[in-house]
């Protein structure tokens, strides 16, 4: 077997028996076996020079910076020249042999290795200045380390996340506000990252498409002038390439159709393809012109356009009040797939268009994924603009933004604006509701079938509605239902958070509930005084939680939810307060519990305190790395609090 693909194999293989022994309390392999297959690694790596980013062999230590520093590229980075005519592109090519390969979709990084150690990464930044991202690079999870090749080399390529990866991390993001439009928001965002401990978190991978010029001649002479004898050596140093097919005039067409017939099972995000003659020497010969390199040309993918009818405006509300149109068309095919609906963004492009009911459109997918409207033929409307919002009837207005038009709810109260409290009570340390996402809940809000948080253990009422819904179906109704009803029986602290009340934390919730013995008729009768008794809580506080309980609409949606949820009381029997008087505060990554919070809950249970910064009341810093020069050990060291890793915790305060 080769040996960079072994080192990649054994990598991959050594890093998830790590994860499943560490992370997951599993046992994938034994301690025999791992030892082995480790020695095995290392000996490749000794041998081929070769230590990939996230090799168990070697320890990342994270940076963290105050500012990316900019630095110039020795020649500018131009931009390519583009066409969406495959005809173009093999008249360009004319009698010449190519390399045809992905334009991925991320964000264009610069590698220097220097004495065969990864020594610089920069990011394209306008093409003339980019930003030195060197140790987020050092995170990225496919790049190498070190080469075998001990000169000065640089690498282009492209940083990309995965789309797999892309939806883990939005979908442990519960504010829809927040998640990221793409992979290439996200990924700019992670290589970009100022703490290289985020980078690394976010599975950044890298594919080189080129290789600047080494100063080793005899390198250049041996074969240098081919494109794909690059991307081979590249390959054999350890790099990850971009997919690539050589190509001439006669089998140009054929490829193109190759790359497009791949889109819609990739793993990463592309947006066309490039075309760049195999022989590098020519094409170095060609030069520049003032804008594009004369080298390559980039092929955008030629929208596949289809002719329908509009058959309605769906006006859609969120949190913000602004109502947006939906043209819903009868559905075509487009690259593969039904198309039925797409945004028309706000009412001056709803005018521009001048759709009306009825009309003759164009639509398309623009980079082959997002539906558009492109043209409207017969130009009979604009349709009507509704002058009450269709969540809550409220009237409506148009607001001229940046020279657009848009329509917005003006009801303070419409349930649309509320997602953030529907939202809050179904996240997991409240009602721990799973299938039901803020974008769900947008939609479930949008069509009328939520106005009141109770109305959420009522949705088997419309079961029909739901199971119609485009990316809905019985088996994911079921499993939300399924939930739903397992979220009935709640503990007192969990409901309480849930409820959404100002300045009201899950441990507070906490303190409150054990305050008043479990006992939530006691609570809402509780008033400021007995509140501000309880430690940590305060006036402020205290003043919140009695205005909840004192407006009429919140308690009669309480009294709703009360009927709708069995409250559990705990088993008090065999708690032990063993940790009565200890402040924790708990930070980096841990080995033993799954997250933070289940090593919080387990102190709080018997009785500690969980701050989230060192201060002199601190009993215990928990933190592996011991001797990070973190600031939060920083500050416990110059206070005298003794800094504990996972490891001592366990020992120290071992549960009989």
């Amino acid at each position: 077997m080769d040996k960079i693909k072994r080192i990649k194999e054994l990598t991959d293989i050594l890093n998830a028996a790590s994860k499943a022994y560490y992370m997951d309390d599993a046992e994938i392999m034994s301690n025999f076996e791992y030892d082995k297959l480790y020695d095995e690694l290392v000996l490749l790596e000794k041998e081929t020079g070769t230590v990939l980013a996230n090799s168990p062999t070697i320890k990342v230590g994270y940076e963290v910076v105050s500012e990316l520093p900019k630095e110039a590229h020795p020649a500018p980075m131009l931009s390519l020249d583009k066409t969406k005519d495959v005809d173009a592109l093999k008249s360009w090519l004319g009698d010449k042999e190519g390399i045809l390969s992905w334009k991925m979709d991320g964000l264009t990084v610069v590698l220097t290795y220097e004495n065969g150690e990864l020594f610089k990464a920069v990011t394209r930044g306008n093409g003339e200045i980019g930003e030195v991202i060197t140790a987020n690079a050092r995170t990225f999870r496919n790049i190498p380390r070190s080469i075998s090749y001990k000169g000065s080399l640089t690498i282009r390529g492209e940083a990309v996340i995965k789309y797999s990866d892309f939806e883990k991390i939005n979908a442990e993001i519960p504010d829809i506000d927040s998640k990221y439009k793409n992979p290439r928001n996200l990924c700019s965002g992670s290589v970009r990252q100022l703490n290289s401990e985020i980078t690394a978190k976010r599975n950044v991978n890298f594919f080189a498409f080129s290789m600047v010029d080494p100063d080793d001649t005899s390198l250049v002479d041996t074969f240098m002038d081919s494109c794909s004898k690059r991307y081979e050596y590249l390959t054999s140093l350890g790099f990850d390439v971009v997919e690539y097919k050589p190509v001439n005039a006669e089998n140009i067409a054929d490829t193109v159709k190759y790359f497009s017939d791949k889109i819609s099972t990739n793993d990463f995000p592309s947006d066309g393809l490039v075309l760049t003659y195999e022989d590098t020497k020519y094409g170095r010969s060609l030069g520049r012109t003032a804008k594009f390199p004369r080298d390559s040309i980039a092929f955008k993918w030629q929208d596949e356009e289809a002719v329908t009818h509009l058959r309605e405006i769906e006006w859609s509300a969120s949190r913000t009040g602004l109502i947006n149109p939906v043209a819903i068309f009868d559905p075509v095919e487009l690259e593969g797939t039904s198309v039925s609906r797409a945004s028309v963004h706000n009412i001056s492009i709803l005018k521009e268009l001048s759709l009306g009911i009825g009309d003759e459109i164009t639509v398309y997918k623009a980079n082959m994924i997002i539906p558009q409207i492109s043209g409207n033929v017969t130009k009979s409307g604009p349709a009507p603009i509704p002058d009450s919002c269709p969540v809550c009837g409220g009237v409506t207005e148009i607001r001229k933004e940046n020279s657009s038009e848009s329509l917005y709810c003006t009801n303070p109260d419409c349930p649309a604006k509320h997602i953030k409290l529907f939202t809050h009570f179904v996240e997991r340390n409240a009602m721990n509701i799973d299938g039901i996402s803020e974008a769900t809940l947008e939609r479930f809000v949008d069509l009328g079938l939520i106005h009141k948080l109770p109305d959420i253990y009522h949705l088997s009422e419309h079961r029909e509605e739901i199971i119609q819904l485009e990316g809905f179906g019985v088996k994911s109704y079921d499993n939300m239902m399924n939930s739903i009803e397992e979220s009935r029986k709640v503990e007192l602290p969990n409901f309480i958070y849930a409820l959404g009340i100002l300045n009201v934390g899950l441990s507070t919730a906490k303190l409150i509930a054990k305050s008043f013995d479990y006992d939530i008729e006691r609570i809402m009768a509780a008033d400021v005084e007995e509140l501000s008794a309880i430690d940590q809580v305060g006036p402020m506080i205290a003043k919140s939680i009695r205005d909840y309980f004192d407006d009429t609409d919140k308690a009669e949606e309480l009294k709703t939810l009360l009927e709708e949820v069995d409250i559990m009381l705990p088993d008090l029997s065999n708690v032990m307060n063993d940790m009565e008087g200890l402040t924790f505060v708990i930070t980096g990554s841990l080995e033993n519990y799954t997250n933070r919070d289940e090593l919080k809950a387990e102190i709080e249970a018997r009785g500690g305190k969980v701050a989230g910064s060192v201060s002199a009341k601190t009993s215990y810093l928990i933190n592996n790395d011991i001797n990070s020069a973190s600031s939060k050990n920083k500050k416990a060291k110059s206070l005298g609090v003794p800094i504990i890793s996972e490891a001592d915790y366990l020992e120290r305060f071992k549960a009989n």
